[in-house]
């Protein structure tokens, strides 16, 4: 299988360095300084706070050579919300299938609408890290992401041959993956919850210092709540519908707990650059669209 990962961001890097290494046909697209620093360096990973950095030598390619034409049986796509119509619009001119692994409360037509919807699937990338100059640290393994598999999924719900080849390629390569049903129920679910919680800790300055600020997290909490009760239908998965009922004395050191962990520290919580707060803005207008249609 011929794979493209669009996007060379830290989960870009991260599944496309597990591909390589795992002898999947990757080739990793990346733009401007980023790309420049690939091309010199190769894609560089690092386990945590581990001074050892290994570079990999993954093929590369960008958007203008893309646009010129792509033949790939999987492209895998990670970037920001907001960036979503421009990549799109670069798809259009590739074949195969196209996983759209990324915050998104959109829903899959508006994808579909641009690059056809038999080749749309949707997911999300569990696996997390951050960057440290031109080098990926990835995020340590522990018991979220031991528990937690990534959710791949039909926009349909459907279980179907190509699902099943995905799936099994992202376990060979070490990713632990799973058919999602209701994917598209389980993103809308997740900017629901991620909204609130992103802003408070881009406002905050990052999690540690949300964390600290127990007033903050109570205005986040009630700011989740409201999202989530806001959906036109139940959370996916179910389990998030506990912090609807949960009282705040629990959920409050709860999560300023999980806000100074390493899960936190070492995501894109820690990144409250403009850029996550435009793919706030984005994941927000798209839930404002969902409580206006009821959809």
């Amino acid at each position: 299988m011929r794979v493209l990962v669009y996007g060379a961001g830290v989960l870009g890097s991260l599944f496309a360095a597990r591909l390589h290494e795992a002898g999947q046909d990757v080739t990793l697209l990346a733009r401007g300084a980023r790309l420049a620093a690939l091309r010199e360096h190769g894609v560089r990973i690092a386990e945590g706070d581990r001074p050892e950095v290994r570079s990999l030598p993954i093929p590369l390619t960008d958007e203008a050579e893309l646009r010129a034409g792509g033949d790939y049986d999987l492209t895998i796509v990670f970037v920001r919300a907001h960036q979503v119509d421009a990549v799109l619009a670069t798809l259009a001119a590739t074949t195969g299938d196209v996983l759209f692994a990324l915050n998104w409360a959109g829903g899959p037509e508006a994808l579909g609408a641009v690059i056809g919807d038999e080749r749309v699937l949707l997911g999300f990338g569990i696996t997390g890290g951050t960057m440290d100059g031109d080098v990926v640290r990835a995020r340590p393994a522990g018991a979220l992401t031991r528990r937690v598999p990534m959710p791949v999924g039909e926009p349909d719900g459907r279980s179907t041959p190509r699902l099943e080849r995905v799936v099994h390629t992202l376990r060979a390569a070490g990713i632990k993956a799973k058919p999602e049903p209701r994917m598209a129920a389980w993103l809308t679910t997740h900017a629901a919850f991620e909204v609130p919680l992103g802003q408070a800790v881009h406002a905050a300055g990052g999690p540690r210092a949300l964390a600290a600020d127990p007033v903050a997290v109570r205005a986040m909490i009630r700011g989740i709540r409201q999202s989530l009760a806001a959906l036109p239908g139940p959370p996916q998965p179910r389990a998030f519908g506990a912090l609807r009922i949960l009282p705040e004395w629990l959920l409050v050191p709860a999560l300023r707990a999980f806000l100074r962990s390493s899960v936190a520290v070492h995501s894109g919580l820690s990144d409250t650059s403009p850029s996550a707060a435009a793919e706030y803005e984005r994941l927000a207008g798209q839930l404002r669209a969902h409580t206006s249609t009821g959809k």
